[in-house]
Formats: structure tokens, C-alpha cells, sequence
């Protein structure tokens, strides 16, 4: 890939992301603001904002990586990453929003109304949102790494430094414009040149090229995943592949907390309904990027890089200055997935951090959660190499599928869910999926069927939450909530029913854990 193209793109792409963060800062003024944009953000906005932060490295780079090593069973995480928005819709993405929530950790006391789960709740979330960032930085690394030759590490440092900086700015009004910007340059970053790609294909232009010379040897590829013994045991990885995938998708922090932006419920499935159109749309094109690199770039495979295949197809297929101006806009869009996802994954754990962690509840101790969101994942990526970029995050999708999907499920729609029930069915599920892939990672089993199950978790972990969660909340009927019929017709009922509430409150069963909104000053509006 030719240098001279493709660092300015990743530095436009990085210079819009600061500016964009920017505007941010200008119109953001209170509290609510930097948490959920002040319940103000449009479904179609929303939609393309949840879109980028969604399509992450594992999709930008990871798929078609996959694809090129394994074949087409690895179709299941296209198909697995869309229908999960089906389910987010049809069970929980309206009541989520009715909650009155800014945090996952604030509809589990709103619900159950335990400062205990609450906690728990809020280390579930910081856990997987720096699972789920630490390939995002990785990706960095070794996209820079291929285009420029720089270290590994200043490709992940240099998304956190951008992440930090955006996000700081201006909380979630910033990071809405950013990441829908984002999308439509990620869409476009693969679309057109795919388009140019089928034409070389269809003119009969050699496969097979030669790879580069400084192509690096081994690094954050998919070219040795960690679930190995999918070869072995390929219905049972897909099953396991399917279930995480499905569930894992509402629990995802960076994704939920996108839906208590939203004006109302309506919004709320408005949004989810435009989301599973663009992402749809999006991910018709890694597959065909995979199979390219089947046909001009099997050599990545021996490389141990198969991640690289997005980045480096322009430049073997199309010949000239073409190629690199193919390449440099690929290398665009793959920085911007970077930015994206790692911006959506900071504000959420940084929303917890700042309401749970830290003394106070200002912009400032927001600002200052931020950055210590992104530090322990910054030093998690630079210490732990060698993680496929898809399967990391397969993990991270395995641990919220078996935490906070029950937690979600059971909480909207069965009333007799208790406080001891979601602490049990967090731990035995989510705690039970978290050791398997630490254990993964880790690699004490390396085949056979104890290095299967703990590599492709959420087959068990899943119904082993649920069944917690049920089974303990059936022992202990006299914890109940005292105001569960309260909560729960709050959840189901259409806001139109209860804007009018007598007293002039939003709901007389709002949540009373909401976060104290912090008054703007009259020096720049900000504590």
C-alpha cells in the first residue's frame, strides 16, 4: 500500500473526527447532555450514529479475514450481527427507553431497586466494554502498522488519544455526529471500491498476486484463531457462534445506551428498524471482500494477517494510482471503525465510572472517567498480542449475551425477577462466560472439547443465566420489589398514556436513581 495516499486519508479521517467532537462542545450544556443528548436524537440520526459505533473492526476487517480462512460458515457473523437487532427489537428497545434510565446500571436499580445489583450491573458493563475495546486498538496497530511501518502500539494509542479527546469534548452530542458521519464513510470506504474490484475480476485479471515484501509476518490477524477446534467441532461453534451473536446484541453497553437518547419508545423502534437496514446493507460487502481474497491474496492466510485482506486487495488487484487511491479511502474507513466503535465503548463505561466510581456526578468527573475508560484497554492491547479481531469481540458478544440479556429479558417481561435472581443468574452466567474466554485467551486447553466449550461459551452460559435468574427469584417471592407493578406499567405503557401524570412529573413511577443534572455556569456552561 503506497504511504503517500494513504496517511492523509487516515489523517483527514482523524482531523474530521476531532473537528466534528469539537461542534460538540459548543452545543453541549448540562449533564444530560453529555450522557444521552438530552433524549433529543432523532431516529434516522440515532440510526446511522448506533450504525458506526456498531460496525467495529470486527466488521470493517474481521469478516472478511474469517471468510478468507474458514470458508463461508463464517456467513454466521454477518447474519448473527443483524438478527440480533431483530431481537433488540422486538423485546427490548421501546421499554428500554421508557425506563427513564441513562445507564444500564440505572435500569437495574430502577427495576429491581438494589444498590447491590446496581453495582454488580456497573462492573459487568466496564468488563465488557474493555473486552470489546481492546481489539478496536489492536485493529489500529496493525492497520498503521501495514500503511506507514509505525509500531505496533502507536496505531491503538493514537485511536485513544482521538477517542479521549472527542468524546471529553462534548459526551454523547459529539460522538452522535461523529459516528454517523462514520458510518457513511465506512459504507463508502467498501463500496466503491468493491465496485472497482468486481470490474477487475470480471476482466479477467490475474489472481494469486504476489504479497508485498514488508507484509508483517504475524500480528493481530485471523490467521491462527483462537476457537481452533472449530474444525473439530463445527455445528457446536456454530450454535455457539449463532447465540452469542443473537443475544449478545442488546447487552452490548455501547449499543443500549445509544436507545435512552431517543425521545420516546416509538423513536426507540423507529431507530432499530432504520439500524437493521443500514447495517444490513453494510454487511453484503466483507463477504465479497473475503471471497476476493480467496482469489488474489491466499498468501495472507500463511501470514497469520488475514485481517490486512480489506486493506491490501485495492492495492493487488488495481494496478496504478487507482489502487492506492482505493486503498488510502479503505484505510479511511477502517481507521474511522476504529474511532467509531472505541468512541460508543468509552461513553458508556465512562457513564458508569463517572456515576459509580467517582465522588460526583459533573462533566468534569465525566471528562476525567473518560480517560480512565480508556487507560486500562490502551495497556490490555499493548500487553496481549495475537487475538483475532472477530474473535475477540465474538467473546465480548459471549459474556453479554450471558449477563445482561437476562437481566434485560426477565427485567421487562416477567415481574417476579428479585434481586438475589439477577445476581445469581449475573454471576453464574455472565461470570461463567467471562472465565471461559479469559481461560481462552489464556490457553490452558488448546483442543479437544475443553478448549470448544470454553471458546464458544454462550451455548451453556446462556440458559445457565437465565435458569439462575429464574430458579433463585422462584425462592425468594417475599423479595419482590415493592414497586415491580409500578416499574412495570411504566415499561409497557405508551408515553402518550402518562405524559399528562398528575403532579406534572414525566411518570409519578420515574426511576429515583436518575443522575442529578448539573446546572450550567456562566463561564462556557460547564462545571
Amino acid at each position: 500500500m503506497n504511504e503517500a495516499y494513504a496517511v492523509p486519508a487516515v489523517s483527514v479521517v482523524v482531523l474530521a473526527t476531532v473537528l466534528i467532537g469539537g461542534f460538540g462542545l459548543r452545543i453541549s450544556r448540562t449533564t444530560s447532555d453529555f450522557y444521552v443528548a438530552s433524549r433529543t436524537v432523532g431516529p434516522r440520526l440515532n440510526a446511522a450514529a448506533i450504525s458506526g459505533e456498531y460496525l467495529s473492526a470486527a466488521s470493517f476487517l474481521g469478516i472478511a479475514g474469517l471468510l478468507l480462512v474458514h470458508g463461508p460458515d463464517m456467513l454466521w457473523y454477518p447474519v448473527g450481527y443483524t438478527a440480533g437487532y431483530l431481537v433488540l427489537l422486538v423485546f427490548v428497545a421501546a421499554p428500554l427507553r421508557r425506563s427513564g434510565a441513562y445507564t444500564l446500571p440505572d435500569f437495574a436499580e430502577g427495576r429491581l431497586e438494589s444498590r447491590r445489583v446496581r453495582r454488580v450491573v456497573g462492573m459487568f458493563v466496564v468488563g465488557a466494554g474493555w473486552l470489546y475495546l481492546v481489539p478496536q486498538l489492536q485493529g489500529a496497530g496493525l492497520t498503521l502498522q501495514i500503511l506507514t511501518g509505525a509500531p505496533r502500539w502507536f496505531g491503538g494509542a493514537l485511536v485513544a488519544a482521538v477517542v479521549v479527546l472527542a468524546v471529553a469534548a462534548g459526551g454523547m452530542r459529539s460522538i452522535t455526529f461523529v459516528q454517523a458521519f462514520q458510518y457513511w464513510l465506512k459504507l463508502t470506504a467498501l463500496l466503491v471500491p468493491a465496485f472497482f474490484l468486481l470490474l477487475a475480476w470480471r476482466g479477467g485479471g490475474p489472481p494469486g498476486h504476489v504479497l508485498p515484501a514488508d507484509l508483517p509476518s504475524a500480528g493481530v490477524g485471523a490467521g491462527r484463531p483462537l476457537a481452533t477446534s472449530r474444525a473439530d467441532h463445527p455445528l457446536y461453534a456454530t450454535y455457539g457462534l449463532i447465540v452469542a451473536t443473537f443475544l449478545g446484541t442488546m447487552g452490548l453497553p455501547h449499543v443500549v445506551v445509544r436507545f435512552y437518547t431517543s425521545p420516546n419508545g416509538r423513536a426507540a423502534r423507529r431507530t432499530t428498524v432504520v439500524v437493521l437496514a443500514l447495517i444490513g446493507a453494510f454487511y453484503l460487502l466483507p463477504p465479497l471482500y473475503g471471497w476476493l481474497g480467496r482469489l488474489y491474496a491466499p498468501g495472507l492466510t500463511a501470514t497469520h494477517d488475514a485481517d490486512a485482506t480489506v486493506l491490501l486487495l485495492p492495492g493487488l488487484v488495481v494496478d496504478g494510482v487507482a489502487g492506492d487511491l482505493l486503498g488510502a479511502l479503505v484505510a479511511g474507513g477502517a481507521f474511522a471503525a476504529f474511532l467509531s466503535t472505541a468512541s460508543g465503548l468509552t461513553m458508556a463505561v465512562a457513564g458508569v465510572v463517572s456515576q459509580d466510581v467517582l465522588p460526583a456526578r459533573g462533566v468534569r468527573h465525566f471528562r476525567l472517567a473518560v480517560a480512565l475508560s480508556m487507560a486500562v484497554p490502551l495497556a490490555g492491547a499493548l500487553l496481549v498480542a495475537g487475538v483475532p479481531v472477530a474473535d475477540a469481540v465474538g467473546m465480548a458478544f459471549a459474556v453479554s449475551a450471558s449477563s445482561f440479556c437476562p437481566l434485560l429479558v426477565l427485567g421487562i417481561w416477567w415481574r417476579r425477577l428479585t434481586p438475589p435472581g439477577a445476581l445469581a443468574g449475573l454471576f453464574l452466567g455472565g461470570g461463567s462466560a467471562l472465565v471461559a474466554v479469559t481461560s481462552t485467551v489464556a490457553g490452558p486447553a488448546t483442543d479437544g472439547w475443553l478448549h470448544t466449550l470454553l471458546a464458544w461459551p454462550a451455548v451453556w452460559s446462556v440458559p445457565v443465566g437465565f435458569l439462575a435468574m429464574i430458579l433463585v427469584s422462584l425462592a425468594t417471592p417475599d423479595a419482590i420489589p415493592p414497586h415491580t407493578t409500578a416499574t412495570m406499567t411504566r415499561l409497557h405503557l405508551p408515553e402518550a398514556l402518562w405524559s399528562h401524570a398528575p403532579g406534572g412529573r414525566e411518570h409519578p413511577t420515574a426511576p429515583r436513581t436518575r443522575p442529578r443534572p448539573t446546572r450550567p455556569t456562566t463561564t462556557g456552561g460547564h462545571e
